[in-house]
């Protein structure tokens, strides 16, 4: 059943229609996600929805009594406040119905507060909001001014779910998280009674939480069953098919084009039908609403830096008593994608510095390579200036910038990240979240560079940018910095990663977010099998006559490999990583449905029981690596 509905609704700024006679309804239990380009109104749907704000034309209904919280992309929080006062907001009618009982004003109808008291469940109102921090891991007492933007992020979800709505809304709940933030998220919404309304660009989120998709293309509210998976499959026949249409519908015009023009002789009546056969095929031409083109993304090369970018030996770095590098060695090299992965304040934005020369260590050496050209891009957007117009954002005081060596015109610049001529005199301020993103991306990409550093990146951008953003990223000649808590966006650019392990630890992995998971979690069974001493016989008691000399201490020298040890040890990578590749083949095998359809059981359970097997054979090999690497 349906707990809200919204029909025909009409809403237009300026001269394009974002919701366009749009219908949408939300059933009970229902996690659906809304996806579409930027500006497209995805907010603004969610406010009509959340009743902050009305639609030009159109109804929404809603079953009686229904609780509706919503969650911003940037909550407000009132200056000075604490945790547990800021929690408590969202139970302010419940509040006030107490607070006016126990002041017993005059003309107050006690026992009908009493019982609106009762039916909200409002006289233990504290202790639900302590069972909600406990829940989100929120300390009660602290000031909301000094957390940060993922903590925040929680007190405002933890504010919406306090009240125990039917419907929750959420706009980029991901937004300024870290990755386990996220995973807590996940769990969260999936354990939800009620419905959730969501808007997200991460696909990986998507896919674990939502049962359905809606997409809101050109003003028109389309839905598709499924995660954001099943929703990838669905689109793209349904664009195939939309093509098609739109290409027999140009030819059918164009030939009757040509015929209204040569003035064929035919009966007064089969051309009368056949003329308002035309201005139907114009008028249907004219209305159509096409798909709005791609983002054309180009990034200014700096010149040819060496051949290391960085060196580092033995780096730490601490503030007060806390250590946020502790003895980091690595090496970064050009055309490297590196991916900095870790929990909001663990240390990402120092390392980086410390990587690129811009802070010294405490100790250790840091050794940067020749003709370094770095560009960042700020998460928190400190650079933009709202005043400005896109045109003098992107090329102060210049009609051109030049790209590779070419000139081009700040107009037609601006339209290859999909902003309209008539907008480049437009201030930036009139932007939503995603474009002002966009336009950040478009500054940097038109400054030379053989360095990049993206600092969330992707929050805001649509999914069809983030697929080019990708693309981009991973064809680029230099080298890339990444920190981001998109997973699907990491696995898809980085070629290597650098995570935090606590207490001031980093490692790097090689490989994508996912090859990081599988070999820490290898390293840890490993470390599990080592950690477990075999049992050996009890030694029989010394007399009490004799003391015992403890044993001398003395180093042992690191044993020399023979020839055919020290080849096994050269042989050793390649075995492990084809052993990795037919396990991913495997994988992407026993996840094909049209699998269990062509095979009988027999060979489906050999598949299984080889891809068990490799487990088994990749943690010896790493044993026999390590056993030989230290010997």
């Amino acid at each position: 059943m349906a707990v809200l509905t919204l029909s025909q609704a009409q809403l237009a700024f300026g001269h394009v229609a974002l919701l366009d006679n749009a219908a949408f309804s939300l059933e009970t239990g229902e996690r659906v996600g809304l996806i579409g380009r930027n500006g497209t109104g995805k907010s603004s749907l969610l406010k009509i929805l959340a009743g902050l704000e009305k639609p030009d034309d159109g109804l929404l209904q809603m079953q009686s009594g229904t609780e509706l919280a919503y969650v911003p992309q940037e909550p407000d929080f009132a200056p000075g406040a604490t945790v547990f006062s800021t929690v408590s907001e969202g139970l302010g009618d419940i509040r006030s119905l107490r607070e006016r009982f126990e002041a017993h004003a005059d003309g107050e109808d006690l026992d009908a507060l009493m019982t609106q008291i009762e039916a909200r469940n409002g006289w233990n109102w504290e202790q639900r909001v302590d069972e909600t921090l406990q829940r989100l891991r929120l300390a009660p007492e602290l000031p909301i001014d000094g957390l940060s933007g993922g903590t925040k992020k929680r007190v405002a979800l933890a504010r919406a779910l306090v009240a125990s709505p039917d419907v929750l809304l959420l706009d980029e709940p991901t937004n300024h998280l870290d990755l386990d933030a996220i995973t807590w998220l996940e769990e969260l919404l999936v354990a939800f009674k009620g419905s959730v309304f969501l808007i997200s660009h991460d696909r990986a989120f998507l896919d674990a939480v939502c049962t359905r998709i809606v997409e809101l293309d050109r003003g028109t509210l389309r839905s598709y069953p499924g995660n954001f998976a099943a929703y990838e499959a669905l689109k793209a026949q349904q664009l195939a098919d939309e093509a098609l249409s739109n290409a027999r519908a140009d030819k059918l015009l164009a030939q009757e084009e040509v015929w209204i023009r040569k003035g064929v002789e035919a009966r007064r009546t089969r051309s009368v039908a056949r003329i308002k056969r035309l201005e139907v095929l114009r008028d249907t031409r004219a209305s159509r609403r096409d798909v709005i083109g791609r983002v054309k993304l180009e990034v200014s090369q700096g010149e040819r830096g060496g051949k290391i970018v960085a060196e580092l030996e033995d780096v730490s770095k601490r503030y007060g008593d806390r250590d946020i590098v502790k003895g980091f060695t690595g090496t970064i090299l050009r055309g490297d994608k590196v991916g900095l992965i870790g929990s909001n304040g663990a240390g990402k934005t120092t390392l980086l510095k410390l990587i690129l020369g811009e802070l010294a260590p405490d100790s250790g050496t840091v050794r940067q390579g020749a003709n370094l050209g770095v560009a960042y891009f700020d998460q928190m957007r400190d650079n933009l200036n709202l005043d400005a117009t896109l045109a003098d954002f992107i090329s102060p005081g210049s009609e051109w910038i030049e790209i590779n060596g070419s000139r081009k015109h700040v107009m037609s610049y601006l339209t290859d990240f999909l902003f309209s001529p008539a907008r480049a005199n437009s201030p930036v301020r009139t932007l939503s979240g995603g474009e002002r993103n966009r336009l950040l991306l478009a500054r940097l990409f038109a400054r030379p560079s053989n360095v990049l550093v993206l600092d969330e990146p992707t929050n805001d951008l649509d999914i069809d940018t983030l697929d080019l953003l990708e693309d981009l990223l991973a064809d680029y000649p230099g080298t890339v910095f990444l920190v981001s808590h998109d997973r699907r966006f990491l696995d898809n650019v980085i070629t290597s990663s650098i995570v935090a392990e606590g207490e001031g630890r980093w490692r790097e992995y090689e490989g994508s977010v996912e090859d990081w998971l599988i070999q820490s979690r290898r390293a840890q069974a490993l470390a599990a099998s080592k950690s477990t001493p075999p049992k050996a016989a009890a030694a029989p008691a010394p007399a009490a006559s004799a003391p015992v000399a403890p044993p001398p201490v003395t180093s042992q020298p690191k044993k020399k490999l023979s020839y055919k040890e020290q080849r096994e040890l050269d042989e050793l990578p390649g075995r492990i990583e084809a052993l990795e590749e037919e396990q991913a083949q495997l994988n992407a095998a026993l996840a094909d449905p049209d699998l269990y359809k062509k095979q009988d059981a027999h060979s489906i359970a050999g598949l299984q029981a080889r891809h068990a097997s490799i487990d088994e054979e990749l943690l010896g090999l790493l044993e026999r690596w390590e056993t030989l690497g230290g010997a």
